[in-house]
């Protein structure tokens, strides 16, 4: 996890908000930090994950969560508000003894796409594939809920905290055929079970663009939106490529959902990627541009 995001969220693995639905949205840059960072912060956490993912392999999100709890030299001098922080950031996350000790529930999407489209995905009694609406309706995803309740409800982990489903990303599931209204519906019964009934979060990723012709798309990041409590929305620079300052993020604090007539807290950063780093200051304060 990135100690500085957790400073600038008010955050802290010794005591994690529940019930919230955080939307991240990435516009063009890739906002898959965002995803890595959140994985090792519910984990740390003790909260039992559910991983939808539907971009990378296991492999992957595996190595970079053992790199994140360790910056290279010179990545990070900063003192943390947290002073927990400090002594864990020298320790990455172990995805494979979380996935043994029950805490990690972890589905490899791009290996049941294609085993499910080649027939060679193994079928259990009464467990139908999670993604069986590329074989059936793709109006109907309620295998995928099937899926995260029954993984998020077992008992045996080691979890003390709320569980938590994370999703990466949202988008490809449109890009499989799930129709929008579907999509929106399972969102809506996932916050149901997980934030309501479990008192946990959701964490959702989807990809957007101001002039995409992806209506279907945007409809959804646009109802999600709406819906969230908490939005990171990261963005490229509309001036381009910069090897100093890799892209904007913009944090809404949705206020309103709680307060009728309140307005939204926005907060904008800059940032930039390191090996096992994310370093955020504020706009135009990049070191390399002072």
């Amino acid at each position: 996890m990135f100690a500085e995001l957790n400073e600038l969220l008010g955050a802290s693995p010794q005591r994690p908000e529940p019930g919230r639905l955080t939307l991240l949205q990435a516009s063009g840059t890739d906002g898959s930090f965002l995803v890595h960072h959140f994985l090792s912060f519910y984990l740390r956490a003790g909260c039992k994950v559910c991983f939808v993912a539907l971009l990378q392999s296991f492999s992957h999100y595996s190595i970079v969560a053992q790199k994140l709890g360790c910056p290279s030299h010179g990545e990070s001098g900063k003192d943390y508000v947290y002073p927990e922080m400090k002594q864990q950031r020298a320790k990455g996350v172990n995805l494979t003894a979380a996935k043994e000790r029950g805490q990690l529930v972890f589905l490899e999407g791009l290996k049941s796409c294609l085993d499910l489209v080649f027939g060679e995905e193994e079928e259990q009694p009464g467990q139908p594939s999670p993604l069986l609406f590329l074989s059936e309706s793709p109006s109907d995803l309620r295998a995928l809920f099937h899926f995260v309740r029954v993984s998020l409800s077992a008992a045996g982990s080691e979890a003390c905290a709320g569980p938590v489903l994370l999703l990466d990303d949202l988008s490809v599931l449109l890009g499989l055929g799930a129709t929008p209204v579907a999509l929106l519906d399972f969102i809506h019964y996932c916050r149901a079970l997980v934030c309501c009934q479990l008192k946990g979060n959701v964490v959702v990723l989807v990809h957007s663009s101001e002039d995409s012709e992806d209506e279907e798309n945007e409809l959804v990041v646009n109802s999600l939106c709406h819906h969230s409590d908490l939005i990171l929305w990261a963005e490229g620079l509309a001036t381009g490529f910069c090897k100093d300052v890799h892209g904007q993020l913009k944090i809404i604090q949705r206020v309103s959902l709680q307060q009728a007539g309140e307005q939204d807290l926005v907060q904008i950063y800059q940032y930039k990627i390191q090996d096992r780093n994310v370093t955020f200051f504020a706009r135009g304060l990049s070191a390399a541009v002072l």
